[in-house]
């Protein structure tokens, strides 16, 4: 009896696929591989190296840099390298009071930026506003010759990333809303429809912008802590966020700080947003009373003079979040952990320095050296630039779960 088996053939489009993504990480990781450099690397022998190759030259992901002269007979190498300029990536951010939207090379440069007061907070209104800002920025991609490889959106809670529904977001008082859906239902009636939308929590996005758009190797575990309205983190281990079961892993800012302490935007008591948060900053500063809206303007203008009870405030808010570094440092051992947000770009020093003067005294009273703590690249645009940085993520890691 014959026992042989008809060969399985692969589906050579996904294998083409999946040794582009290949080659575009390696020269990511290692900017300047010759082709025969690839070939050693990857595995892939030298033809399927150079048709690739030609291929993500013609479409703007490579450039060849000048041959290197290395004094022997032969073709001299030629290096490569991650090009990009014919491409660009679009991010945006909903926080419960502002819209931001970036769009960014495939390095992460920010090659546009807007921000805009959010004019209604009602789901529908919020996701039309925020359409007609991503779509005059898609519209200077275009006339500027390049091509929009995606749509990264950050939202201020917890996110089915895989539904692009936020399930649950306090500060707004959204609760599962399919974002993704609206989004990508007005995108199509302004012929934007074919573009990747995808959806996140904000700090995660922030954590996934400094994984992509920053020095390799990557530090990992890393991360990263958002110091907006609301307080998170997202959570990179290798090149994958860990967003837990329900996709609200991180939810940092509603741990607690204080038993029976100040109440909290999501009702409980204690929370460490309520006393790292900006809201909370600026009502021991005196610029919020409770219930109204929060005066960015206002705060902003007390920071530049100087004022005493506003350093205060932020010196106070730094003392608490050292304590809730402690706690993450303690929970996760992460090798690096990065601040950013629009309270880290506000307070500055005065804001950082006490959290890392309580962090130091921790360690010191344990005796052991507490993790990198540095403050993150992008400032108030970590979020909206992590949301491009993340529609690269799905192109660099195809068949990662989302979510």
């Amino acid at each position: 009896m014959n026992t042989s088996h008809t060969p399985v053939t692969g589906d050579q489009r996904l294998v083409k696929h999946i040794n582009r993504v290949a080659l575009l990480r390696l020269l990511r990781d290692v900017p300047g591989l010759s082709r025969a450099e690839l070939s050693d690397r990857s595995g892939l022998t030298r033809s399927t190296i150079s048709l690739l190759t030609k291929e993500l030259i013609d479409e703007g992901w490579l450039i060849e840099d000048d041959a290197v002269v290395t004094g022997q007979l032969g073709r001299r190498p030629v290096p490569l390298r991650l090009d990009g300029r014919k491409l660009a990536l679009i991010g945006a951010e909903l926080t419960p009071d502002t819209l931001r939207v970036v769009t960014t090379s495939i390095h992460g440069d920010v090659l546009e930026s807007r921000s805009a007061e959010l004019r209604h907070i009602e789901p529908e209104a919020a996701c039309h506003q925020l359409v007609e800002m991503v779509t005059v920025l898609a519209q200077h991609v275009t006339q500027a010759g390049q091509q929009v490889l995606g749509i990264g959106v950050a939202l201020p809670g917890a996110v089915d990333a895989a539904r692009g529904q936020l399930r649950v977001a306090p500060n707004i008082g959204w609760r599962d809303v399919p974002v993704g859906e609206r989004l990508r239902a007005e995108l199509a009636a302004v012929n934007l429809g074919d573009l990747p939308v995808l959806c996140q929590n904000e700090a995660d996005l922030a954590a996934i912008g400094e994984v992509e758009f920053g020095p390799r190797p990557v530090d990992s575990p890393l991360i990263y802590i958002s110091c907006g309205v609301g307080l998170g983190s997202g959570i990179v281990l290798g090149h994958t966020l860990f967003t837990g079961a329900t996709g609200a892993a991180g939810e940092i800012g509603h741990t607690t700080l204080q038993v029976g302490g100040r109440v909290c935007s999501c009702g409980r008591r204690g929370c460490a947003e309520a006393y790292v948060g900006l809201r909370a900053i600026a009502e021991a500063a005196g610029l919020r009373p409770k219930g109204s809206s929060l005066d960015h303007a206002g705060l902003r203008a007390r920071i530049s003079t100087g004022d005493a009870q506003v350093s205060a405030a932020f010196r106070e808010a730094g003392e608490h979040l050292g304590v809730l570094l402690q706690n993450v440092w303690t929970t996760f051992d992460p090798r690096a952990i990065v601040l950013g947000g629009e309270v880290v770009s506000l307070g500055g020093s005065a804001f950082v320095e006490p959290a890392l003067a309580t962090l130091a005294r921790y360690a010191q009273a344990a005796g052991v050296a507490a993790p990198q703590v540095r403050v993150g690249r992008f400032n108030e645009l970590a979020a909206a630039v992590g949301g491009a940085a993340y529609a690269l993520h799905a192109l660099m890691n195809p068949y990662q779960a989302r979510g």
